[in-house]
């Protein structure tokens, strides 16, 4: 009995080998009898002491989240995991590894360093999602290889600054994704984060902001308080080094010309005559503060700074920013104005290029290879640049076809400061991302041929912090986004599949608890879609969840009855559906749609111009769904458009009588989100030959970021009502971006 009750608790203890649910897919998986337990008796068998960094690596994890660690030995015969590479490569694109496991042991041969790294990942998603101290894994045999050699993460610390520690933590987070490169983002408007000891004012000055705006821009107050900090130079090489240890490549990026306001405040020479005074910004958005390119002392300065961060950086890659810079200054500027006419430039597009290029020229003399975000292209490309392009792909694929190297990064799928929620539960920026339109992301552009697509050296998701100010938040907005990235990166695409990548995400969320993650449960969010009816009277409201995880009910008006949901509902009069998904018995998820059913609801409705890729909302179908965006938010309830005006003809379906049209637009307080500067109303009765109702060039109401325009005329018969919305075109003088573009997003129009 003492022996059966002994092997009982033998058994208990030991966790059972789970599915094989690795993420990133391997490239080939095939599957054995039988299986291999790890226990405390367990060696790990390293002959090259390259490849020591690794089993510390799979030691610590072991520790971290099961409590135990293994011996380390050159040699085991049995119970063990033998890490073996079979040379050293510096080409991070032939990063293969097999894994082997059978009943004696595990054996991980990488073709490099970092594939038997990659291996040891693979290795740590076999092992059971439930701690114990004996870790049954099943026999298999992998073969696998990256797609791409530049897989990425980014993170600000600018706009808010982590601890030394929670970097440590997130290039782990890359580590165990199998990522290899981290863009650490030091400088900005708001603050600049590493030492540099030739100009110390840049962090005892440059590096503390006397405030910060609260909530969504233009915020609802300050906090003032003093904030900031730095990172010393030993830090930063301390994180340096923790990188490589992971096979990871730390980029620093020093924004130049623009984005320069905290080390114009530290030293105002830098900037052009006749401007400032300059302050580390409290808010976001972007200034017209730049490093003023009429003088040789910026250059002077900017080589100063950059031999001191190459002597911490070792990366081969150094990112220059480029992003987002204002011209106003250099168009008043003398010594810019000079610079232009002795330099035969044509315009200040040009002589950013000139910046840009006598920075490359420099750095390149290091040994050193630039990467700029795609605003280098304009006024010539730098020799010798990598273009890093985030607005859409245009700049990537120009590149490409200029036989330059490019790296993706649209913030249509891999900006993961959107929300990823129909339901913000916290400020983001705006825009609306989900988990699966990252995982659909495909980097090689079907606008290259074979031979261009070879530039396309990989892809990266970027973490800007305006809103983000704790580690808690960086986690919550980064899982399980980067998960799906690091698949579309790895995995070949033909390997790709959704359905099989949910399955194994369900694994992966299990994961995130043991390692004390904070992730989002947008995953089980209840997914609206309002549509227009079948006869366009009202709209049709179809409610989608997880069902083969739970349940899904709905309640209309604030009913407490709840109903199952089995098919779409049709509403033709205002009314408040308020979907539940349960899972478990447990509330995970609610949403609740308030449709302001009027004559415009649910009826067709042409655009004579579609939005912006970026924006796109639900199409045009979004401004007559009855549904009015009433946080602000940039979100899918919402269309864009970047300098150009609006005109939308809704056809009510009969002629009828109309008073009035209201517009829903967004306003940001002067940073290029702007309501209308006008809107006019033309009513017709055969869709060609249009009157004119009533104009406004009024805003009606303005609350928080919201801006209603209403324009009310005298009665009138019509059944095409065309609404031309005015955009304001280019941002004030005196404003943030002023001459730029301004941006009009309107999230409902209603014709009463």
């Amino acid at each position: 009995m003492k022996r059966f009750f002994f092997l009982f608790l033998l058994l208990a203890q030991v966790a059972s080998a789970q599915d094989i649910n690795i993420i990133p897919k391997p490239a080939s998986v095939q599957v054995k009898p039988g299986n291999f337990t790890i226990t405390r008796n367990t060696t790990i068998a390293v002959k090259d002491k390259e490849d020591q960094s690794t089993a510390n690596f799979l030691n610590d994890y072991l520790q971290q989240v099961y409590g135990f660690k293994l011996n380390t030995k050159k040699r085991a015969s049995k119970n063990y995991i033998r890490l073996s590479s079979r040379k050293s490569s510096t080409d991070t694109g032939k990063d293969a590894y097999t894994l082997d496991v059978n009943q004696d042991g595990v054996t991980i041969a990488g073709d490099t360093y970092a594939g038997t790294f990659h291996g040891v990942q693979s290795l740590i998603q076999l092992l059971p999602v439930e701690k114990s101290t004996s870790l049954e894994i099943p026999a298999v045999a992998i073969q696998d290889a990256p797609r791409f050699s530049y897989r990425g993460m980014h993170l600000d610390v600018a706009r808010h600054m982590f601890p030394v520690s929670f970097i440590k933590k997130y290039i782990d987070y890359l580590a165990l994704h199998k990522m290899n490169y981290f863009h650490w983002h030091l400088t900005e408007d708001q603050g600049w984060r590493i030492e540099i000891k030739k100009y110390p004012q840049l962090t005892e000055v440059g590096g503390y902001r006397d405030g910060t705006i609260i909530g969504r821009y233009p915020g609802t107050g300050n906090t003032n308080k003093r904030y900031g900090g730095y990172y010393t130079q030993e830090e930063a090489k301390e994180i340096v080094k923790y990188a490589a240890d992971r096979h990871i490549t730390v980029i620093p990026e020093i924004e130049m010309p623009g984005h320069s306001s905290a080390a114009l405040t530290a030293y105002p020479w830098l900037g052009c005559p006749n401007t400032g005074p300059y302050k580390v910004e409290q808010t976001w958005g972007i200034f017209d503060d730049v490093y003023c390119a009429g003088k040789d002392s910026t250059f002077t300065f900017l080589q100063d700074v950059m031999d001191e961060v190459m002597a911490i950086f070792p990366s081969k890659y150094m990112h220059i920013g480029g992003d987002e810079s204002p011209k106003t200054n250099w168009k008043t500027c003398p010594l810019c104005q000079k610079r232009i006419q002795e330099e035969g430039l044509e315009d200040e597009h040009e002589l950013q290029s000139y910046f840009i290029q006598r920075m490359e020229k420099y750095i390149n003399s290091k040994g050193r290879t630039i990467i700029g975000w795609d605003e280098i292209l304009e006024g010539g490309l730098a020799p010798n640049a990598i273009v890093m392009s985030w607005r859409g792909e245009d700049g990537g694929i120009a590149a490409a076809k200029q036989n330059h190297y490019v790296i993706m990064t649209p913030g249509s799928h891999v900006y993961l400061d959107h929300s990823q929620s129909q339901r913000e539960d916290s400020v983001t920026i705006g825009g609306f991302t989900t988990v699966q339109k990252t995982y659909s992301y495909e980097p090689i552009p079907k606008e290259l041929t074979a031979e261009q697509a070879k530039y396309v050296l990989g892809a990266q998701a970027n973490v800007w912090t305006e809103y983000m100010s704790n580690p808690a938040k960086v986690e919550y907005q980064i899982f399980p986004r980067m998960t799906a990235l690091s698949e579309v990166l790895w995995t070949a695409p033909e390997k790709k599949d959704w359905n099989d990548f949910e399955k194994r995400l369900l694994t992966q969320f299990k994961r995130y608890d043991m390692w004390g993650a904070n992730y989002s449960k947008a995953y089980y969010d209840i997914d609206a879609e309002v549509l227009p009816s079948p006869d366009k009277q009202g709209v049709t409201v179809k409610l989608d969840a997880k069902k083969d995880l739970g349940k899904l009910v709905y309640a209309v008006n604030g009913m407490q009855t709840e109903r199952e949901y089995t098919s779409p509902l049709v509403i033709k009069e205002p009314t408040q559906v308020t979907g539940l998904f349960y899972k478990d018995d447990q509330l995970v998820d609610s949403l609740t749609l308030k449709l302001n059913i009027n004559k415009a609801t649910g009826k067709e409705i042409t655009l004579n111009e579609q939005p912006s890729e970026y924006f796109p909302g639900m199409g045009a179908f979004t401004l007559v769904n009855g549904i009015i965006n009433r946080k602000g938010g940039r979100d899918q309830q919402s269309v864009g458009y970047s300098g150009s005006d609006l005109e939308a003809t809704i056809d009510l379906g009969t002629a009828q009588q109309v008073n009035n049209v209201v517009v829903h637009a967004l306003n940001s307080g002067g940073t290029y989100v702007y309501p209308p500067k006008a809107v006019e109303v033309y009513g017709s009765t055969d869709g060609k030959n249009f009157q004119p109702l009533g104009t406004t060039n009024t805003v009606s109401e303005v609350a928080g970021s919201k801006a209603i325009v209403k324009v009310e005329f005298a009665p009138a018969t019509t059944r095409f009502v065309k609404v031309a919305v005015k955009n304001t075109q280019t941002v004030p003088e005196g404003k943030q971006g002023a001459g730029e573009k301004t941006w009009l997003f309107l999230d409902e129009i209603e014709v009463n």
